[in-house]
């Protein structure tokens, strides 16, 4: 059966992922930074589904441990049909109040991480010969930018050019790479104070937040035969917000 590696799947939008990919058939790679209960409670879920998981450690940050990683898996259990290149942190503040560490920390995860993850995955992908799928999450921010993200916005924005110039490359090896972009999804990361969260609501026609559910529904899509001539796109998640 096709596997699946899904960055940062201890949690929110990744774990949804992970999940209703696991219904529709998917093994998965379940990959974890710091939140290894997370993680294993993610896997155990996923072999619930009678789905086969294995649960990878490493930061993103680290390109020498992330490679290891990944190719130690792909010798072992074989190459992964999809990516889900979810991984990612926020450091908001104002940008004249911020840090150089507040900076790199957001450029490192979000948009280097891409690299690191997808690098080592893509040759063992185009020599399978079957096709494959890339999906990356990126953010409304990264379209539309957002006061107190100029970090995030960068990086977000960054991944969607990355990501369709890779499309170009893997296009004839009927590999896809899209682009889903979540608005405000309830998770940890967006539990925002009152007066933040009317401001932002000021700003989504449907006037709530979305869950990850939606999102997840939205990977399954672009992960299916379907959504097989479907790529160099960008799709928001985001109640009309932009």
């Amino acid at each position: 059966m096709s596997r699946v590696l899904v960055t940062g799947a201890s949690k929110g939008i990744g774990q949804a992922i992970a999940l209703r990919l696991a219904q529709d058939g998917f093994d998965i790679a379940v990959h974890f930074n710091k939140d290894e209960a997370g993680a294993l409670k993610t896997a155990q879920s996923i072999k619930d589904l009678g789905r086969n998981s294995n649960v990878l450690q490493f930061d993103v940050n680290d390109h020498q441990k992330v490679k290891e990683a990944l190719e130690s898996d792909i010798e072992r259990n074989g190459c992964y049909y999809g990516l889900i290149v979810n991984a990612g942190i926020t450091r908001d503040c104002a940008f004249p109040m911020m840090s150089k560490d507040d900076w790199d920390s957001v450029i490192n995860t979000d948009l280097n991480g891409f690299y690191h993850v997808v690098n080592p995955c893509i040759m063992p992908m185009i020599s399978a010969r079957k096709g494959g799928r890339i999906i990356v999450i990126t953010s409304v921010s990264g379209l539309m930018g957002n006061r107190g993200q100029v970090n995030y916005s960068a990086a977000k924005a960054g991944l969607i050019g990355a990501a369709k110039a890779l499309s170009l490359e893997v296009a004839k090896r009927k590999i896809t790479v899209n682009c889903i972009a979540p608005g405000l999804i309830k998770t940890d990361m967006t539990d925002l104070p009152e007066p933040v969260m009317k401001k932002a609501m000021e700003l989504i026609p449907m006037q709530r937040m979305g869950n990850v559910q939606e999102v997840a529904h939205c990977a399954s899509f672009l992960m299916s035969e379907d959504a097989g001539y479907i790529t160099r796109q960008v799709i928001s998640v985001n109640g009309g917000m932009l």
